[in-house]
């Protein structure tokens, strides 16, 4: 019985009437073009699968608890299993006047001679479709997961991301390219060490098949790498000395926003990336002091203030031997954890890190 069949339904206010479950219209789009995309050797969930029939309707269980009830909220990506090897991938749909920059950039970044940088923090571009009679190109690329989920588990995982996201920007800049929207949504990390066996795209914590939870490891047991994703916004310059008119991206505070007046975007990136650090970390999470320095400076009102990202690595890498072993094997505690919440992580984490010394993890874990 397929999905339209069903009673259950609803409408909103001026909208035609939906099938509870079925598909959204953003997701038809995928749904029709299906067998194309199988063609060219990725295959999308059976969802999307034209003759799909709802699993829900002969098991009678409610759908949002089955695989193929789960939806695709974003409009213009779609998860995908690649062809023989069953790896995930995420294809994002891009149109000659939508993207541009970023289709080109990505290729740029992914050419033979700047992938094997181990600077590189770039996702990779995997492959493109050329997508018949519809303008659209499909960009094809790993399959990640955002930076901060799992929670960091220690300083020191801390102190590898921020290394590793500070490395991507230098090599971003040092080839005049600003990434301009580097803030929580555009940072993600490769979660194929951490998570073997991979993980649903759409409830990220439960395994592929929907049957249980994800299996997974710490960032410590299996240290990831992390990327700079969405080169929408980004852009390519002469050199870093110049002005661009403002592009608002996932984070809307920097200043020189304000007033809507041309700024150098090498400078916002460096601020994005601090104000990343203040929010997502510094206030959320106990104990991270050490960074209240080089924050001030990335995040300064004045932009012509801001330190180089070359200038941030510096000064990174001397807070980072400031910091002792303990310090970086220490849990990170949330401010809003009841004492006897953070007590007991505190002991939690003195098992793993026990478990760590004797096989020889290294307190920051490197990719």
């Amino acid at each position: 019985m397929p999905a339209s069949a069903t009673p259950q339904s609803y409408a909103l206010a001026g909208q035609t009437r939906r099938v509870i479950g079925s598909l959204f219209e953003t997701e038809q789009w995928w749904r029709d073009h299906y067998y194309y995309i199988k063609l060219s050797g990725y295959v999308l969930r059976p969802r999307y699968n034209p003759i799909w029939e709802p699993s829900w309707i002969r098991s009678g269980k409610d759908f949002f608890s089955t695989e193929d009830g789960q939806p695709s909220i974003l409009r213009a990506a779609m998860d995908a299993t690649r062809q023989p090897d069953g790896k995930q991938v995420m294809l994002k749909k891009v149109t000659p006047d939508e993207g541009p920059h970023e289709l080109r950039i990505a290729q740029y970044f992914s050419s033979p001679d700047l992938a094997q940088d181990p600077s590189n923090h770039c996702v990779p571009l995997l492959d493109v479709i050329e997508m018949p009679n519809t303008g659209h190109r499909l960009m094809v690329m790993p399959f990640l997961r955002p930076f901060n989920n799992p929670h960091f588990q220690t300083f020191g995982e801390f102190v590898a991301f921020f290394t590793q996201i500070c490395q991507g920007l230098h090599f971003m800049h040092k080839r005049n390219i600003a990434h301009r929207d580097c803030t929580v949504n555009n940072i993600m990390f490769d979660p194929s060490g951490m998570y073997p066996e991979g993980f649903h795209p759409r409830q990220i914590d439960r395994s592929r098949d929907f049957r249980g939870r994800a299996k997974r490891y710490t960032r410590t047991e299996r240290p990831p790498r992390y990327y700079l994703i969405d080169f929408g916004l980004s852009r390519k310059y002469p050199s870093r000395d110049v002005l661009d008119m403002p592009l608002r991206g996932g984070d809307k505070s920097a200043p020189e926003h304000r007033d809507g007046r041309w700024c150098n975007p090498f400078h916002t990136d460096v601020y994005y990336l601090g104000n990343l650090v203040r929010h997502e970390f510094m206030r959320k999470y106990e104990g991270f002091e050490f960074m209240e320095d080089l924050v001030d400076e990335m995040t300064d009102m004045n932009p012509s203030k801001r330190p180089l990202i070359e200038d941030v690595i510096v000064e990174f890498s001397w807070i980072r031997e400031s910091l002792s072993g303990f310090k970086l094997r220490s849990p990170i505690i949330s401010k809003r954890e009841p004492r006897l919440f953070a007590a007991f992580h505190r002991v939690e984490q003195a098992v793993l890190t026990l478990g760590y010394l004797v096989s020889r993890k290294a307190a920051i874990p490197e990719a």
